[in-house]
């Protein structure tokens, strides 16, 4: 085989192939042919063996979208709790399966919508959360037992988390029938997206508190959703975006462990979360690499013994990054291909980019379009009706394993930097996603890299598509409302409460009781935020010259 390669090469037209260069999006060069060569020490019981055993590569499942498709999960939140209440009502009237609750930029940061610093970002970029009133109100009439429920959320997380529980509490739904998944990645954070509050080691804390609550009380909730898609966002290649997300969820594993959970007894609740760009192939091989990575990991460094343990299930959004404001309906073409990358990686749930998304937040029609992206993708292409199509592909199996190689190489460097935190602190993972972001607007810019309608096939055009629109009105009355409740509720409970928290913060104790108590009394999020401060402080990020 290898000699017929070879003459094969030899017969090679180089000088008649168009004009290059032939990479992906990461600027991995692409061979013009793959073939057994490329892959002579795969073993196909080790390395690829069958859906739903181990090494996974080719699924989580053993049936895998035979037996249940992924689950259609819109990420939507807007204004206030009422308004994204009617957008979560349409999207589940339109098919969509699960939630996915996209909230504003001072809930996501810790502070009141009454905050000096609030001011002009309630409800613009998501959902404005303050108290357990606001999560009532989001989730009205939508019955918490029958609806699987996303929350983008990280230093927080604990909070909200516990403002969802109280909520269902409250429609009848006990904590132990609840099903969802709160982001809760705070390494990702200081990492790539930058939204923080407290410093490394208190909010690991807040997370294997987390991960101990749940298995005692909230068996069937994802406690984590360890995030490769802002570290992709923020310009990481695909390989960058496999190996820091799996090198973070390792440090996870390791802090639970640290904490004295049994690996066994937290880790089948992890969950992963990647971005879906647009190098076809390349995405497909990550999703691979990245479950057989994951299993040999548990499996042979960390101890795991049941099979759930060893599972990498993951959530996947397609790629904002790559949607751009020239042209936007181009968009729906890019998001459809990026969707089926997801699909063909074999995702356990997806979410679909609205063509409108990089100029607003999407408009109802916008997207009603990406869910049907999604449903079109299901029920008329046939790319669920077999389980990893595209295995034994020298090409894919080629990548898969590229990825694989290239992950453990960042695995080494990282452990080399001390581990993740000292990795964070040294800013290593932030100068490698700078770089692979400057060599990538370079090639844009150079046009060694087409982006269609905005470095070639151009034109002069007036956007008229409908943006959704946020009323001023909206931030106004959200103030009115958190002012409100702060002046009847019965304060001395929610002083109490606070008491309580703060004390336990001191201690060792499990946090999320304390949390829940106080969320129940209608104490608010930055008020929670605030008590947590004076004990663990904020974190302050290094500044890189």
């Amino acid at each position: 085989m290898s000699e017929d390669f070879s003459r094969w090469q030899k017969s090679y037209p180089e000088k008649k192939e168009r004009k290059g260069p032939f990479m992906t999006v990461s600027s991995v060069p692409i061979e013009p042919l793959y073939t057994p060569v490329n892959t002579p020490e795969i073993n196909y019981r080790e390395d690829l063996g069958y859906p739903g055993e181990y090494p996974y590569t080719r699924g989580v499942r053993r049936n895998m979208y035979r037996g249940r498709l992924w689950t259609m999960r819109q990420f939507a939140g807007f204004a206030s709790a009422a308004e994204s209440n009617q957008r979560y009502k349409f999207l589940l009237s339109q098919g969509q399966t699960g939630l996915s609750v996209a909230f504003d930029m001072p809930t996501i940061m810790g502070y009141d919508s009454d905050h000096p610093r609030a001011y002009g970002e309630v409800g613009r970029v998501g959902v404005a959360i303050d108290s357990l009133q606001d999560m009532e109100t989001l989730f009205k009439d939508i019955p918490l037992d029958k609806v699987s429920t996303s929350m983008t959320t990280n230093a927080p997380a604990s909070i909200l988390w516990a403002m969802y529980i109280v909520a269902a509490e409250k429609q009848g739904v006990p904590a132990d029938k609840l099903t969802g998944t709160i982001q809760n990645d705070i390494l990702k954070e200081y990492i790539a997206q930058k939204s923080w509050i407290f410093p490394p080691e208190p909010s690991l804390r807040l997370i294997t508190d987390i991960f101990a609550f749940a298995r005692d009380n909230v068996p069937k909730w994802n406690t984590i959703s360890i995030s490769g898609y802002h570290i992709r966002e923020a310009g990481a290649t695909a390989l960058q975006e496999l190996a820091f997300t799996l090198a973070d969820g390792f440090a996870y594993v390791e802090a639970g462990i640290k904490a004295g959970l049994d690996v066994d007894d937290f880790a089948p609740r992890l969950s992963f979360f990647f971005n879906s760009h647009t190098d076809f192939f390349e995405e497909i091989a990550k999703y691979r690499a990245a479950r057989r990575i994951w299993a040999r990991h548990m499996k042979e460094k960390y101890g795991a013994k049941t099979e759930e343990s060893l599972l990498l299930r993951f959530h996947t959004q397609t790629a904002g990054c790559s949607l751009t404001a020239q042209q936007p309906e181009n968009n729906i073409v890019r998001t459809a291909y990026q969707a089926m990358a997801a699909v063909l990686g074999g995702t356990q749930s997806l979410h679909t980019n609205s063509m409108d998304e990089v100029l607003a937040l999407p408009s109802e029609k916008a997207v009603q379009i990406a869910l049907r992206t999604q449903q079109v993708l299901a029920y008329e292409t046939g790319v669920a009706n077999t389980i990893d199509p595209l295995a034994g592909s020298y090409f894919v199996e080629a990548l898969t394993n590229q990825m694989e190689e290239g992950a453990e190489e960042y695995f080494r460097k990282i452990e080399e930097q001390g581990g993740v935190l000292a990795a964070i602190s040294e800013n290593f993972f932030q100068q490698e996603i700078a770089d692979a972001a400057y060599r990538y607007q370079k090639e844009i810019e150079s046009k060694a890299r087409i982006i269609v309608g905005v470095n070639e096939f151009q034109t002069k055009e007036k956007i008229e598509i409908d943006l959704l629109k946020i009323d001023p009105e909206i931030e106004s009355s959200q103030v009115r409302r958190v002012k409100e409740l702060k002046a009847t509720r019965d304060n001395l409970h929610v002083q109490n409460t606070l008491d309580a928290l703060k004390e336990s913060a001191m201690s060792s104790d499990n946090l999320m009781p304390k949390i829940i108590d106080a969320v129940r009394s209608y104490a608010t999020e930055g008020e929670i935020v605030s008590v947590l401060k004076e004990i663990f402080g904020e974190y302050k990020e290094q500044a890189v010259f």
